[in-house]
């Protein structure tokens, strides 16, 4: 590896090519500069890397687990105010009070039994974080998300007679398969069901999300590098 290398594999450079990508899709796909939020995908990662990526400017960052974050970002946020926190992962219900607590915006309402408990969390706390609703839009029976056929209805139930803050849609594609289909069907819902977020988009396929309407990417490893899994 040369010094040139070496230099292009920091925090800041690796944020600006990321940066410099999602800028230059936003061109392409014809978008307003800025448009496009990046949430840097911090799950599995130790406070001083999240630090490293504040330091150049982040403050956007996603969690995939409600403990870990709660273990992670309390004294991040004591340092740093101006800390926008998403769930980007599962939610249980029973660490629905917790999520309301700490996250900004909860990516991951995935079916009526966490509406519900949200919707009494958000009641009891007075706390409002966005929430949006996950579409499993591969029907993979082993991913979370509301079905395609019931994302707009669950989505009018949330809003209207639950009350809760629902703002936009987010997929996950399937691994195997071609991931702009599956984001344009997410924007088509999206447009049905009134919405304006859509959370889409990874390290591999950002850039095509972007094209198909985009508000928020979720971005890990691009910008953390390989992620430390615990052995065993």
């Amino acid at each position: 590896m040369t010094e040139a290398d070496v230099r292009d594999d920091t925090p800041a450079a690796r944020l600006a090519a990321i940066g410099a990508r999602i800028a230059r899709a936003e061109r392409i796909a014809h978008r307003p500069a800025g448009s496009v939020t990046l949430v840097a995908v911090s799950k599995t990662f130790p406070a001083e890397d999240v630090e490293a990526l504040i330091a150049c400017g982040q403050r956007v960052f996603g969690e995939n687990r409600v403990q870990e974050a709660k273990a992670k970002f309390p004294a991040l946020r004591e340092r740093h105010a101006d800390l926008e926190l998403h769930l980007i992962g599962p939610l249980q219900s029973n660490k629905a009070r917790e999520a309301v607590a700490l996250f900004d915006v909860i990516h991951t309402v995935d079916r009526e039994k966490i509406a519900v408990a949200l919707a009494e969390e958000i009641a009891k706390s007075g706390r409002r974080p966005q929430l949006l609703i996950q579409v499993n839009t591969g029907e993979e029976p082993q991913k979370a998300g509301v079905p395609p056929r019931e994302a707009v209805a669950f989505a009018a139930r949330c809003r209207d007679v639950l009350a809760l803050p629902v703002v936009g849609l987010m997929c996950i594609p399937p691994a195997d398969e071609p991931p702009g289909p599956h984001f344009a069907l997410l924007q088509k819902l999206a447009g049905e069901a009134g919405l304006s977020q859509l959370s889409m988009g990874m390290s591999s396929d950002f850039e095509t999300a972007v094209e198909f309407g985009a508000t928020h990417v979720r971005v890990g490893s691009a910008l953390f590098g390989s992620r430390p899994y615990p052995a065993g």
